[in-house]
């Protein structure tokens, strides 16, 4: 599926379910057969994925992805963010909104299409969440909307916990100072195995490894409803697939497993990345692209199958 790629893509300020401004981009695919939404990572942003979604439209797949609310543009470009964005200002309640809305945009511009959604670490619950939550939003006719979900080292549980003291405090304090930033920082080698990736993340100006108290809390205590309970209201018929480095030093790789057997879909796959770091879409040479093809393979075959697969697990 390689070769040389043309990375062009729109770019476009779009107003949210509450009249936000989100930085957006869509890589269109010239004979789509699929849409594929993008929901990022904790203190990233979109522009951190441009080979991977220009490599989906030359497959077919159209790309929707946005800046979440407190993070990369939406939340940093001065000149077109909202009065009220600011660097890490989000929480739960909005970010499923927020998903809700885009997949709904998303139908509106592609009636004919399948939709699939991709999440990574944060992003990756996040997703999770959205198909799960037992009480709005979102709205069970929105969750209808896709044809599978794409889980990338999802944060169902962090690889080593934060202390149960500290995790009280940051809930107490959020109730008090949501949008107070709190330093989340990890360190960047354990986030992928290539120089080049710790390089770029070194010199990003859209990349500060901070959040507010809420996001924070609610972040943590999401994976965790997810890993305890949640998994329960899965939809039997959504297609899930998990793709999760088994050295992975930022998310669980053993939670993750974990909820994937809970899981009680008809068709779900767990892909386990042997070796492999925490941003799976930025590993060496090799490793990424062939994490990208396999996402692309998977969406492929339930664009023409429509909800039907097979169960299992892989290692790579």
């Amino acid at each position: 599926m390689s070769g040389a790629l043309d990375t062009g893509f729109i770019e476009e300020w779009q107003p949210g379910h509450d009249g936000v401004q989100f930085y957006t981009r869509t890589y269109p695919a010239a004979s789509p057969r699929a849409v594929l939404l993008l929901v990022h990572g904790f203190a990233e942003h979109i522009g951190r994925y441009e080979w991977a979604h220009a490599r989906c439209a030359h497959n077919g797949i159209t790309v929707f992805a946005f800046d979440q609310r407190g993070f990369g543009r939406t939340a940093l470009d001065s000149a077109h963010k909202s009065k009220g964005s600011s660097y890490g200002k989000t929480d739960l309640h909005s970010q499923m909104r927020d998903i809700e809305w885009w997949l709904q945009h998303l139908r509106n511009e592609y009636p004919s299409l399948p939709i699939f959604a991709m999440g990574h670490s944060m992003g990756g619950a996040l997703v999770l969440a959205f198909a799960t939550r037992s009480t709005p939003p979102p709205a069970k006719d929105s969750v209808a909307l896709l044809s599978g979900v794409i889980a990338s080292s999802p944060l169902v549980l962090q690889h080593v916990s934060t202390s149960r003291p500290l995790r009280f405090l940051v809930d107490q304090l959020s109730k008090i100072f949501p949008n107070l930033l709190f330093d989340a920082s990890l360190p960047n080698q354990y986030l992928s195995r290539d120089p080049e990736v710790m390089s770029a993340l070194e010199s990003d100006p859209l990349v500060m490894q901070k959040g507010s108290l809420k996001c924070l809390s609610d972040m943590l205590n999401a994976g965790e409803s997810l890993y305890k309970h949640d998994y329960q209201n899965w939809p039997s018929d959504l297609p899930v697939i998990f793709l999760h480095g088994d050295a992975d030093k930022v998310t669980s790789y053993k939670a993750s497993r974990e909820f994937f057997d809970k899981l009680q879909a008809k068709d779900k796959n767990f892909e386990t990345i042997k070796d492999a770091f925490h941003e799976l879409v930025h590993e060496p040479k090799g490793v990424k692209e062939r994490f990208m093809d396999d996402c692309i393979s998977w969406i492929l075959e339930r664009a023409r199958n429509g909800r039907h697969g097979t169960n299992g697990t892989t290692e790579t």
